[in-house]
This record gives C-alpha cells, sequence and structure tokens, in this order.
C-alpha cells in the first residue's frame, strides 16, 4: 500500500459533476500541487486545479480533504469534484498519474484498503457490493442492513458467548490439578450449544429468501403457438422486447426480460410454443421452453383456445403454475377450467394477473423481514459453525482437550464470516466485483 491509487468514482461520460477520489501517503502533496494549500479537514474548498509543471488551469471545482485514518479508506484521501466533462476528467487524471507515486486504482482497491485498515468488515463490503448492483427496493433494503452490520453483531455476540464458554474449558484444563480450578456443568454447557445452533439454524433461514431478492424469481410464459406470449410479455416489459406475428413458430428461443414486482426482481421468460413441430429448430426451442419450465418459479401457461388440453400443463404443486385465457377481447368469457382472463388489447386482466402473479410467488417467503445471510460464502462459513458445534455436542461429557478444540473450530468458522480469520484467498473475487473508484 505504499502507493498513492486515484480513480473518477462517479463514472467517465460526460455529466455535470464529476468526482476524483485519491486515497494514499501522497494525497496531501498532490492537494498542494493543484492548488497550493490543504483545505480545512472534512470542509469543501472551492479552488481552481493548476498543472503543477505549467500553473494552467485545469478546471475549477470542490476539493475535500480526509486526513487519515478518519476517512473511508483509513488513509489520508482527497476528493476532487470537478466539472464532467471529457476533457476536464483526462486532463486532471493526466496530471495525477504523472505523479511518480500515484498510479490508477485497481476494481474494489478503495474499498479493498477500508477493509484492511480496519474500517470495514467483510460482511459491511459485501454489502456495500450489493448496494452498487442494487435495481429494486428490497434490494437496495438488504444491501443496508448488511453494511449497517446486522449480520455482524449477531455473529459477535455468538462469538462473544462462545468465547466464554472456550474460557470455562480451557481453564479446567490449565487448572485440572489444583482444587480451586473452575468447572463447568455439561448440561449448562449443552444448552448453550443448543442455543447458539438454533441462533444460528434461524440464520441460515434467511438465505433463501436473500438468493430471492437478489437473483429475483423466474417466470415461463408457456402454451400453445400463437397463444399471446410474447405480447403479453411486451405489455409488461413496456416495450416491443419479443417479436409478435401471427406465424406460428416465431418464438424459437427463450427470451428473457426482468421487471421491478413491488421490489423484487422476477425474470418472465417467452417460450416456444408447445407443439408438435416438424422443424428442427422449432423443436429444440420446445424442448428448452420444458426444461426451464422444470425449473421456474411459477409457469404462466397461456391458452386463447375454447377449450384447453389441460394436460399439456406440467404437473406441478398447487400455486406454481396459473393458466391464463388469452384475447379475451375477441373470444369473451368461456366457463373453462383456467384461472383469469386477459386481454394484451384493452388491458383487461393484466392488473389482476400481476396480482395474482405476486400472491403466488411472495407465499415462498415473508420479504417483510429483511433476510440476515445473504452471500454463500456467509452460509457456507455459519454452516461449518453449526457443523462445529453438532461435533463439540457430542463430546461435552468426554475430554475437555477434544472439546475445547471443537470450540476453536467453532470460533474460526464465526471468524470467517466477519473476515476476521481465513479469508485472504477471497479477497480478490470480492473486491473484484466492485467498479473502478470504489
Amino acid at each position: 500500500m505504499a502507493d498513492t491509487i486515484f480513480a473518477v468514482s462517479s463514472g467517465m461520460g460526460r455529466s455535470a459533476v464529476a468526482v476524483i477520489r485519491i486515497s494514499g501517503s501522497q494525497a496531501g502533496p498532490l492537494c498542494r500541487s493543484l492548488i497550493g494549500t490543504l483545505p480545512a479537514p472534512r470542509h469543501a474548498h472551492l479552488a481552481a486545479l493548476r498543472d503543477p509543471q505549467t500553473q494552467d488551469i485545469l478546471d475549477r471545482g470542490l476539493v475535500l480533504w480526509f486526513p487519515g485514518p478518519r476517512s473511508f479508506t483509513g488513509e489520508d484521501s482527497l476528493e476532487l469534484q470537478i466539472h464532467g466533462g471529457r476533457a476536464s476528467i483526462a486532463a486532471v487524471l493526466r496530471v495525477l498519474g504523472a505523479h511518480p507515486f500515484c498510479r490508477s486504482a485497481e476494481p474494489g482497491e478503495f474499498t479493498k484498503r477500508a477493509f484492511t485498515n480496519g474500517k470495514m468488515d467483510l460482511v459491511a463490503v459485501e454489502g456495500l457490493a450489493d448496494l452498487i448492483d442494487a435495481q429494486t427496493e428490497l434490494q437496495r433494503r438488504q444491501a443496508i442492513n448488511q453494511t449497517d452490520g446486522a449480520l455482524a453483531r449477531q455473529v459477535d455476540r455468538l462469538r462473544e458467548s462462545l468465547i466464554e464458554i472456550m474460557a470455562l474449558v480451557e481453564a479446567s484444563i490449565d487448572f485440572a490439578d489444583e482444587g480451586e480450578a473452575p468447572a463447568f456443568q455439561p448440561a449448562e454447557l449443552t444448552t448453550l450449544l443448543q442455543n447458539m445452533r438454533a441462533r444460528l439454524m434461524q440464520a441460515l433461514a434467511s438465505y433463501r429468501r436473500a438468493e430471492i431478492v437478489r437473483e429475483g424469481f423466474t417466470v415461463l410464459l408457456s402454451g400453445p403457438p400463437n397463444a399471446g406470449k410474447s405480447s403479453l410479455l411486451n405489455h409488461i416489459a413496456g416495450r416491443e422486447a419479443a417479436i409478435v406475428s401471427d406465424v406460428p413458430g416465431t418464438t424459437r428461443d427463450l427470451l428473457e426480460v426482468t421487471i421491478d414486482l413491488d421490489g423484487l426482481p422476477v425474470v418472465l421468460i417467452d417460450s416456444a410454443g408447445i407443439h408438435e413441430a416438424a422443424d428442427m429448430v422449432e423443436q429444440i426451442g420446445i424442448e428448452r421452453a420444458r426444461t426451464r419450465a422444470e425449473h421456474a418459479d411459477l409457469v404462466l401457461w397461456l391458452s386463447d383456445r375454447a377449450e384447453t388440453d389441460v394436460s399439456l400443463v406440467r404437473e406441478r404443486d398447487e400455486g406454481q403454475s396459473i393458466r391464463i385465457r388469452t384475447k379475451s377481447d375477441l373470444t369473451g368469457r368461456t366457463a373453462d377450467p383456467l384461472d383469469i382472463a386477459i386481454s394484451t388489447r384493452t388491458g383487461e386482466g393484466i392488473d389482476a394477473l400481476l396480482a395474482l402473479v405476486r400472491e403466488r410467488l411472495f407465499a415462498v417467503e415473508n420479504f417483510a423481514e429483511t433476510a440476515v445471510v445473504t452471500s454463500e460464502r456467509q452460509f457456507a462459513a455459519l454452516s461449518d459453525a453449526v457443523v462445529g458445534i453438532d461435533r463439540a455436542l457430542v463430546r461435552v461429557a468426554g475430554q475437555p482437550e477434544v472439546l475445547a478444540e471443537e470450540l476453536r473450530a467453532v470460533a474460526v468458522s464465526l471468524g470467517r464470516v466477519s473476515g476476521r480469520i481465513g479469508v485472504e484467498d477471497l479477497l480478490d473475487s470480492i473486491f473484484a466485483r466492485f467498479c473502478f473508484g470504489k
């Protein structure tokens, strides 16, 4: 970390304001070379930025100085808010790059330095990455919950309880030959470990909810050719995402569109019409549609026929499929076994259909509760802790030395959640998710 790093954190391209971040030991000298002084810490200072070699004005903007360790990275940091023209940005970056101890930052390097300097734990880092990627309200709330330390606080409390247990066990070993050795009660220790296990299992149970919030549900539009699948996809998406034609077999491959349904991402998948096709390419599209239906969270079966072969609807648990009568403006209402009638031409039934989709999907989880475990890495570490507690419970009445070793393994697993222990091999992959300047 001897190098001082810099990057445009507001994104490249034309904009009203561009933000350039600088972090490292040379941030202060760079500031003096650009504006001739060092502003008061954490106060915006309007100044002309000059080329140190020619004294030509590069731009005028706000300069903010954050001396370490009271900065985002924990190092001396500088933030330049200049005009967002490409030429202005390029001129300032050219001057920064000419400094012998400065270089462009790698993706996520500012956040990596914040983690290394103890300004953030790994859970907060992952939450920050999710916050940058958040596109729906529930994704935003979930990410904020992580950056605020919801999981970290739970794990820290568990580690504190575990350390107290470990102290009793270790003391019984170290002072076994002395009459005043503190003793632990196996029954009491068993209760404490079981309570800890239950809290971990409760946290682990939230991972499925977090996965849905992050990745979204998949909803497959299926049915015979010309049933109105592509028209429904376009109507919901609000744009011509799929080609609509009266020619059977127009859709030959899967087409995906993501929508925001009350804060949750929902991936709508248009598929080839289900029928006996002679064309080889169309057969492949139909087979892909059938395969995708096996893994979809919900299948919308569309039909515009007065009668429908409901046997074509894949057998699913109740609530995992909705049968829809399409083109109701042409066919009218008929007494058939389908769930709802819609018309993409008039909009009839579309709102009711979306409400039904929401009801079926949201019944899977209680999304009013914010998930605690949000990444596969966190899930694996806490799962290892549960396995370790199970092994410790078997050893409670046995040799205390063996029990102490099992408890230490649990502590290591809990430490991996926040990044205190054994995560070096994961850091590069985690920080690679970030954009430049973060």
